[in-house]
C-alpha cells in the first residue's frame, strides 16, 4: 500500500524490454517527433512569413500548428529518453506537469477544430458576412477562448486527479501519464468525482462534435448547389482536409476511450495511444499542405 503523500515517481509503461527493440522505438519515436517538428514548423512559418496567408483560416492553422507541436514534445521526448536510458521512471511532478500539459493541448485543438468548423461554414455558407463575422478581433477572441478552455480544463482535472489518495502501487500503464491511468492506482471510491467531471467534460465533447458535424452538413449541402464543378472543387478544397483532421482526432480517441474492454490488452493500449497521441501531431501538416496549393507555394519559398 502505498500514499499519493509518499509517492515521488511512476513507472511508465516500456514498449520492449530487449535493447534491440527500445532502440527501435527510440528510432521510430526519432523519425515521428523529426517529422512533427518539421511540418508543424514549416507550416507556422511559411503563414507568418507570407502576407497572402495572413487570412482567418491560415490563422487557425498556425494556431493548431502550434498546439501539435506543444502535444508530440510533451510525450514523445521522455519516452524516447527513457528508452535510451532503460529506465521506466517519471517523477511525480513530471507526471503532473504531463498530465496537465497534454490535457491542456488536447483540449484547446478540439476546441479549436470547433472554431475552424464555424469558420469554414461562415466563407461557405455565409460568404456576403464573412468579413463582418471573421474580422482580426473575432478571430483573435475565438483562438484566445479555445485556449483559455484547455487551460482551464486541464487545471480542473489535473488539480483534481493529483488530489485523489493513491494506493494501488505506482505503475502507470501507459507510456505516458494520463488520467484514466491515474485513476486506476486511486482507492475504492475516491475517484468517482474525477468521474463526475469526466463526465461532464465527455458532454461538452459531444457538444462540440454536433456543433462540427451539424456545420458540415450545412455546408455540403451548400456546396451541391454551387452550380459550377470548378465552384464545388474549390469549396471542398477548403473543407477537406479540416474534416479529415477532424476525423482523424475523434475516431482515435474514441477508439483509445470507449473501445469495449474484451478488446483491450497492454500492448493495444500502448498501439492505440500512439495513434491518438502522437500520430495526428505529424498527419495534420499533410493533410492541410496536400490539397492546398497557396500552402504548397509558400512552403517551396
Amino acid at each position: 500500500m502505498s500514499n499519493s503523500s509518499s509517492l515521488n515517481e511512476f513507472l511508465l509503461r516500456a514498449f520492449a524490454d530487449a535493447l534491440e527493440l527500445q532502440l527501435l522505438h527510440f528510432s521510430l519515436f526519432l523519425g515521428i517527433y523529426l517529422a512533427a517538428l518539421m511540418g508543424n514548423g514549416l507550416i507556422i512559418t511559411a503563414i507568418a512569413c507570407d502576407h497572402r496567408l495572413h487570412t482567418p483560416m491560415y490563422f487557425f492553422l498556425l494556431n493548431l500548428s502550434v498546439l501539435d507541436l506543444g502535444t508530440v514534445s510533451t510525450t514523445v521526448p521522455k519516452s524516447m529518453a527513457n528508452s535510451l536510458m532503460d529506465t521506466r521512471a517519471i517523477s511525480y511532478s513530471g507526471c503532473a506537469a504531463q498530465v496537465f500539459s497534454f490535457l491542456f493541448l488536447i483540449s484547446a485543438e478540439y476546441y479549436l477544430l470547433t472554431v475552424m468548423a464555424y469558420d469554414r461554414y461562415v466563407a461557405i455558407c455565409r460568404p456576403l458576412h464573412y468579413g463582418t463575422l471573421m474580422g482580426n478581433r473575432a478571430c483573435v477572441k475565438m483562438a484566445a477562448a479555445a485556449w483559455a478552455s484547455g487551460f482551464l480544463h486541464a487545471l480542473m482535472h489535473t488539480a483534481n486527479t493529483f488530489s485523489i489518495p493513491l494506493c494501488q502501487g505506482n505503475t502507470v500503464d501507459q507510456f505516458f501519464c494520463e488520467v484514466p491511468q491515474i485513476l486506476k492506482l486511486s482507492c475504492s471510491d475516491s475517484y468517482l468525482r474525477e468521474i463526475g467531471l469526466l463526465v461532464v467534460s465527455g458532454c461538452l465533447s459531444f457538444g462540440c462534435f454536433i456543433f462540427i458535424v451539424v456545420s458540415y452538413v450545412q455546408i455540403f449541402t451548400a456546396v451541391l448547389r454551387i452550380p459550377s464543378q470548378q465552384g464545388r472543387h474549390k469549396a471542398f478544397s477548403m473543407c477537406l482536409p479540416h474534416l479529415a483532421v477532424v476525423c482523424l482526432f475523434v475516431t482515435t480517441g474514441l477508439f483509445a476511450y470507449l473501445r469495449p474492454t474484451s478488446i483491450s490488452s497492454p500492448a493495444l493500449n500502448l498501439v492505440v495511444a500512439v495513434l491518438y497521441a502522437v500520430v495526428p501531431p505529424a498527419m495534420n501538416p499533410l493533410i492541410y499542405s496536400m490539397r492546398n496549393k497557396e500552402l504548397k507555394e509558400a512552403l517551396k519559398k
